[in-house]
């Protein structure tokens, strides 16, 4: 069975900070096309515009910013949230995540978000995992 997640872009903007580490990992992975990653125009859009901002020049231009958005766009599955619920205590502009991973039948959810990782989120078909656990989880015969 093949793993559905949808990643907080924070890692993705982890990743091109450190070519090391979990969020690197799971980068190369999604990349690799090892777990079928699921992205909407609204997170390809945060991406971008985080990574778009000043303080990222020194690791990207933005060609490669670009370019990395566009590559996600075609090796990711197209799903939109459709109905936010409030789902996330302490940030509600992460809600959006979890729709995400609710409508597209993603199992998971990966992001170091406290606010996601510490929340008891009412959701039995969606997991949310740390860079760090889904990272192994990716290493571990399925």
């Amino acid at each position: 069975m093949t793993l559905r997640a949808v990643v907080d872009p924070n890692v993705f903007i982890s990743a091109q900070i450190s070519s090391l580490g979990h969020p690197a990992r799971i980068a190369r992975a999604a990349d690799r096309g090892i777990f079928e990653l699921v992205v909407s125009e609204r997170l390809l859009s945060e991406l971008r515009d985080v990574l778009m901002r000043p303080r990222f020049r020194r690791h990207m231009t933005e060609s490669e910013v670009e370019n990395l958005v566009e590559d996600l766009r075609e090796k990711g599955i197209g799903a939109e949230e459709g109905e936010i619920e409030r789902m996330v205590p302490g940030d509600p502009k992460d809600d959006y995540l979890v729709a995400l991973a609710r409508v597209s039948g993603a199992s998971y959810l990966v992001s170091g978000d406290p606010h996601l990782t510490a929340a008891s989120l009412d959701t039995a078909t969606v997991t949310v995992l740390t860079p760090s656990r889904f990272s192994e989880m990716l290493e571990e015969p399925h």
